[in-house]
């Protein structure tokens, strides 16, 4: 169903360039990465929380359908998305959440959880602003997966700045007060290696991940603080984690000369 509103919106900044502006070909593309994902979701466990990849579909979709299609096998425990992910384009200090009332795709609006977000800024845990917010494609990208997999959900849209993974897990910890919220981490691996030098580079971050290491920086994943923030509040609940799947765009739509790395896992 789509909810259109018409005061508050963040409207799409990536749409036509990360991912397809028309609906119809939106939804065709979906399906399809998540049909192709379907065999490796059956029999998994619910997840409390997910990294995916941020890049342009032709790039990272069919890693981040490989999440999303284990999340689609338990939408209906789902009703509010805790999303993070590192603010590409403007300095922020700590995390900030937005002023607008709903995220818009092309595929509809989404409404953000106004209580949670103020409760948020309230606590001193974000700051509130759309400035950080108005051009960042790390958390745009996911919606269309998002409003194809749950259907009806509140969002908690949040970009991370300079934050340490205890600060980081604080916010995750404040979103986590009932069994129906997920928390989705978004996040790449290494920019711009040789095919094999990424692939050794993304294997070592892999494995630091599924250590629950929280001194990951920038050059291993550019959502490094969201995965030190996650890892942090895994620690701390005894959650592990696993790896779903992985690819670099050497694999999917781009040339081995400067490639980027990607992967999905779960937590819980």
């Amino acid at each position: 169903m789509m909810h259109t509103l018409n005061r508050g919106v963040r409207r799409p900044a990536v749409a036509g360039l990360f991912y397809p502006d028309d609906p119809d070909e939106l939804r065709a593309y979906i399906a399809d990465v998540l049909n192709k994902a379907r065999a490796a979701a059956e029999g998994e466990r619910f997840a409390r929380a997910y990294i995916v990849p941020h890049a342009g579909y032709i790039y990272s979709g069919a890693i981040a359908a490989t999440a999303y299609a284990r999340m689609r096998r338990n939408a209906s425990r789902i009703r509010r998305v805790v999303l993070i992910g590192p603010s590409h384009r403007v300095f922020l200090r700590g995390a900030a959440v937005p002023v607008n009332d709903a995220f818009r795709s092309p595929l509809g609006d989404v409404v953000i959880d106004r209580e949670m977000r103020n409760e948020l800024v309230t606590s001193g845990l974000a700051s509130q602003s759309d400035v950080p917010h108005a051009n960042e494609h790390c958390l745009e990208v996911q919606l269309p997966f998002l409003q194809t997999v749950l259907g009806d959900f509140t969002l908690v849209p949040i970009v991370l700045g300079d934050a340490s993974a205890p600060e980081v897990s604080r916010i995750i910890a404040a979103c986590s007060d009932d069994p129906h919220t997920l928390i989705l981490a978004s996040s790449d691996l290494s920019h711009y290696h040789a095919y094999a030098d990424a692939q050794q580079i993304d294997a070592a971050t892999i494995s630091a991940i599924l250590r629950l290491e929280t001194h990951l920086v920038g050059e291993q994943a550019c959502g490094a603080v969201a995965i030190n923030g996650l890892n942090q509040f895994a620690h701390d609940q005894h959650l592990t984690v696993s790896e779903i799947a992985h690819c670099n765009s050497g694999d999917t739509a781009g040339d081995r000369a400067r490639v980027v790395g990607y992967a999905s896992f779960a937590y819980g």
